[in-house]
């Protein structure tokens, strides 16, 4: 039988994890939810995320029959993946240590760069996680970033100026507290979408960490042994099957979501959580 993974996100920045995931399991059953309703979650408080990440981690579950779940949200990862653990029975996954894994078998200086939305990089998260690495970790939230993602502008100059500006004022910092970055991880799902313009503005040499592929690379082994699934490669990568669930506003999911996820979402489904 074809196993389910479920993955969760505040809205549908998630669907760059989903993307990362589906490339590296193309046979697996997907079974995406936004809980549109409710973004942002960083406006709210850790009780008030860790209550709606649990409605939704269930759904997923009891409802979809997810066998295993990724918390493809940096806000619920870091402020409730512990409401998550002990509200469903199978493994979850979040986002945020396998970014920090990722940066530390990337780093050579052991000092790392984070940029993230202004909620994740309160919870200083990353910093905790990298800490736990080994790494010394600056972050920075680049608020003007996820705006600029679902405008569209992925490739306008403007977009470029915004990132070389929020780059250089981190790095400034960086060299002011006597760190040594070489590495970059985008805490943000809506950053892939920019990463051809952030490689190009960061120094020569930094590496650049995508959260999103770190996350399908982990979910991999961590969930490999209860998926024995070959690996295929071009059009058979696509034939897995996906339902998409939001609980409002399913009509821009369904525009804005092709461009995280890179193929049509499909029809998206209507659900309700409750309060």
């Amino acid at each position: 039988m074809t196993p389910t993974i479920g993955v969760f996100d505040s809205g549908f920045g998630g669907l760059t994890v989903l993307r990362a995931l589906a490339a590296r399991l193309p046979q697996v059953r997907f079974a995406f939810l936004g809980d549109t309703a409710r973004l942002p979650y960083g406006s709210k408080s850790r009780r008030t995320i860790a209550r709606y990440a649990a409605q939704s981690a269930q759904f997923l579950v009891r409802e979809q029959g997810a066998e295993f779940l990724v918390i493809a949200c940096n806000t619920a990862s870091a402020l409730a993946l512990d409401a998550i653990q002990d509200a469903v029975t199978v493994p979850v996954l979040g986002v945020i240590e396998p970014g920090a894994s990722a940066a530390r078998a990337a780093s050579r200086s052991g000092d790392v760069l984070v940029i993230a939305t202004d909620a994740t990089v309160q919870s200083h998260a990353y910093a905790a996680a990298c800490r736990a690495q080994g790494l010394r970790a600056l972050e920075k939230a680049c608020p003007l970033l996820v705006p600029l993602v679902e405008e569209g502008w992925t490739d306008q100059p403007v977009t470029a100026e915004v990132i070389r500006i929020y780059l250089n004022e981190l790095n400034a910092e960086a060299a002011a507290l006597g760190l040594n970055p070489d590495t970059l991880v985008l805490g943000c799902t809506h950053y892939p979408l920019l990463r051809p313009l952030i490689e190009r503005a960061v120094p020569a040499g930094m590496r650049v960490i995508d959260s999103a592929e770190a996350a399908a690379e982990a979910a991999v082994r961590q969930f490999g042994g209860g998926i024995a699934l070959e690996r295929t490669a071009g059009q058979e990568a696509r034939n897995g099957v996906l339902r998409c669930f939001a609980t409002d506003s399913v009509e821009k999911f369904e525009r804005l979501g092709s461009r995280f996820l890179d193929r049509p979402v499909g029809k998206v489904e209507l659900v309700d959580l409750g309060g």
